[in-house]
């Protein structure tokens, strides 16, 4: 088990961050103080990379009383030609501390393969196709420390798209894809799956990310949306053999994450508080109630030539909701709309009303059922606010649940 290095007086990368003590992992602050972590850095980097250029905090994950850990982006100069490093630091119960350099995670264990381009065209070879290639360029697209991660291999004109996670969700996200495959939106294909490793390749999709085209004030057909997400709500139930999705599971947690963060500022808990009386007999009344997507927002589609849409993150896939769906959609557009400059935050409010009237038109949904499960998705999206956190988090979590409470009306 490595120690905790001694802190160095050296210049800061980025502005310290101040959360609540969590007694049981003493290490926690020092995990948010980058002339500390920086030291812990250059011990495992040769001597030759000399002092970074920038440190940026990626994503902090908090399991209270447990452990914690945040991962963290490592650049040099532009002159340097060194590529980006990426660490993760992790404080345990009782003080134990470890830092693991990208992409070494010992519950990823098909990652450190992946990542490599000798090793990951070994293991294209093996597991998806004979490849001709004598090399393999390796991309890390996204990266969520001991979750998953997303990889973009090319080899030649070949391109894929291996999706890495722990072992035992393989099967269920083999599972969501066939059911995805089932509905009118356009999915990758399924290329190749090594199970133990963890690892699904998909073949890569061309077309124009939808985020991206509705901040620029280019609008997807809403009913074209609405259209695939009918055809995956018809898949039945009983064909997915995948869990159903826990909305109170992941309400609580955020919940529990937000009252151990604000716990010194009575302000903020008695927004979070009128919020949580609101949302708490919803989401205790809430089931399942078709085959939903359960994480549908902009970032997940894709515009192709024509005007189809593709779905290209399909891991959350089983027994949902549609009008949470919906719901999440719009939390996102509304997001989007808070946080965005004026023009993008228009274009984003713009297309959330113009997606919210199609749905409760089309639908015939009840508009404050809507109502809640966009406020009960956006309470959840506050949760960035702590997953990628700034020096700024409360203040950004205020107008979080403030946004919340207007949604609910």
């Amino acid at each position: 088990m490595a120690q905790p290095p001694v802190a160095p007086a050296v210049d800061k990368y980025f502005a310290d961050v101040h959360f609540p003590e969590d007694p049981a992992l003493p290490h926690l602050p020092r995990l948010f103080q980058s002339d500390w972590i920086c030291r812990a850095f250059q011990e495992q980097l040769p001597e030759s990379h000399g002092e970074p250029a920038s440190v940026r905090i990626r994503h902090f994950i908090h399991s209270i009383g447990k452990r914690a850990l945040v991962s963290y982006e490592v650049t040099w100069r532009k002159d340097r030609y060194l590529p980006p490093e990426y660490f993760v630091a992790k404080a345990s119960a009782k003080g134990a501390f470890e830092l693991a350099r990208y992409p070494l995670d010992v519950r990823l264990p098909g990652l450190m393969q992946a990542a490599r381009p000798g090793s990951a065209l070994e293991l294209v070879n093996r597991h998806v196709l004979t490849m001709p290639a004598r090399r393999a360029r390796v991309q890390m697209i996204r990266y969520r420390p001991e979750y998953r991660a997303v990889l973009r291999q090319r080899m030649g004109r070949v391109r894929l798209y291996a999706r890495v996670m722990r072992p035992e969700d393989a099967e269920s996200f083999v599972a969501a894809h066939q059911v995805a495959t089932n509905s009118a939106f356009v999915v990758p294909g399924l290329a190749g799956c090594w199970q133990d490793g963890g690892i699904v390749w998909l073949t890569e999709i061309r077309g124009r990310d939808l985020r991206r085209r509705i901040r620029q004030g280019r609008f997807p057909d809403p009913m074209r949306l609405l259209d695939g997400l009918e055809s995956l709500w018809r898949v039945p139930l009983e064909s997915s053999g995948i869990r159903p999705f826990s909305l109170r599971r992941a309400y609580v947690r955020a919940k529990n994450h937000f009252r151990h963060n604000l716990r010194d500022y009575a302000d903020s808990l008695y927004q979070l508080n009128g919020v949580a009386d609101a949302l708490d007999p919803f989401v205790r009344s809430w089931r399942p109630s078709s085959m939903a997507h359960n994480d549908f927002y902009d970032d997940q589609l894709l515009i192709m030539e024509g005007g189809k849409i593709a779905l290209v993150d399909l891991e959350d896939i089983g027994p949902g909701d549609p009008l949470l769906d919906v719901g999440n959609f719009l939390a996102h557009l509304r997001w989007s709309a808070q946080s965005r400059s004026s023009d993008r935050a228009e274009y984003c409010q713009a297309f959330h009303d113009d997606l919210r009237r199609a749905a409760l038109e089309r639908l015939g949904w009840d508009a404050r059922s809507l109502a809640l499960r966009e406020a009960v998705c956006l309470f959840r999206i506050c949760t960035n606010v702590i997953r990628h956190p700034k020096h700024d988090w409360k203040s950004r979590l205020d107008a979080g649940l403030a946004l919340v409470n207007a949604t609910l009306g």
